[in-house]
């Protein structure tokens, strides 16, 4: 499905988007032709992916219900990407319409349709920064605005970290999230892996990794003890732990039989101190 969205006079449209591209694998409208190009050349090398999207995407709207359930009414979703079916806002405001969603995308198309969505809407904004600037995204104005750090907060890092280099430290960014975060918060994150996989998707991710790499978008495979790791920090993993997407709280069995359940972890932890 393409966009009728008129793009911004200073994005580049010969390049692709990591991001848009996801938005194409979740049959979402905000993607460009360059971008469903390169989708379709990862789908030549990596036909798992969309299956991998969707249990990613599907694994964010158990999160969100979750959270709601204990209680919690604001939401801070870094690396939210292009809005698509599903998105936070859309779940959380039909069970409370006043509980607050602030999205953070560098990425200029997501932020461009996120403003466009969410223009009419007070309680759901998009903060464009870089996710490994953890003083900009917390202390932007309509973070702020729409955020109280003094109360619960849903940190959601689903789908995001993978982009994240090991050079860039991400047990510590996490942490440094994690730190404005009061006890009763949650942390969510997923991620993708292949440790668990058959062979032959062991190497669809590897092609997958390459043909990224090769567009300029790298995106970085990790182990379940390195996820791990990063709930260590004044935290609580809550039931069933960090398993794969499909395993976290299941209500579709259908789901826990797809062929990419093996290519992603999912976990969620209660924040039990601030700061350490």
């Amino acid at each position: 499905m393409s966009s009728s969205f008129e793009p911004r006079s200073d994005i580049d449209l010969s390049v692709p988007s990591a991001a848009r591209a996801y938005d194409y694998f979740l049959d979402g409208a905000h993607n460009f032709a360059v971008d469903r190009a390169f989708a379709h050349q990862v789908l030549d090398i990596a036909p798992s992916v969309p299956a991998v999207a969707k249990l990613n995407r599907s694994f964010l709207r158990r999160v969100v219900k979750f959270c709601l359930d204990q209680g919690i009414r604001q939401f801070l979703d870094l690396g939210s990407g292009i809005p698509t079916v599903g998105n936070v806002h859309e779940i959380v405001q039909q069970v409370d319409p006043r509980a607050r969603v602030v999205y953070v995308d560098y990425e200029p198309v997501a932020y461009a349709h996120a403003r466009q969505l969410l223009a009419d809407n007070p309680f759901a904004t998009i903060v464009q920064a870089d996710i490994r600037d953890p003083e900009t995204v917390l202390g932007h104005a309509e973070t702020r605005r729409l955020i109280d750090f003094a109360e619960p907060v849903a940190l959601l890092m689903v789908g995001v970290m993978l982009f994240i280099s090991d050079d860039d430290r991400p047990g510590e960014l996490i942490a440094a999230y994690r730190r404005r975060l009061v006890p009763g918060s949650f942390l969510a994150i997923s991620h993708i892996a292949s440790e668990l996989a058959a062979p032959e998707l062991q190497a669809e991710v590897a092609r997958l990794v390459e043909a990224y790499a090769a567009a300029d978008e790298h995106v970085y495979v990790r182990t379940h003890q390195e996820i791990l790791g990063w709930f260590d920090d004044g935290t609580t993993l809550v039931e069933p732990g960090l398993v794969c997407l499909p395993d976290w709280r299941p209500d579709d069995q259908v789901e826990q039989a797809n062929v990419a359940r093996p290519l992603g972890y999912g976990g969620v932890a209660r924040v039990d101190r601030t700061g350490g």
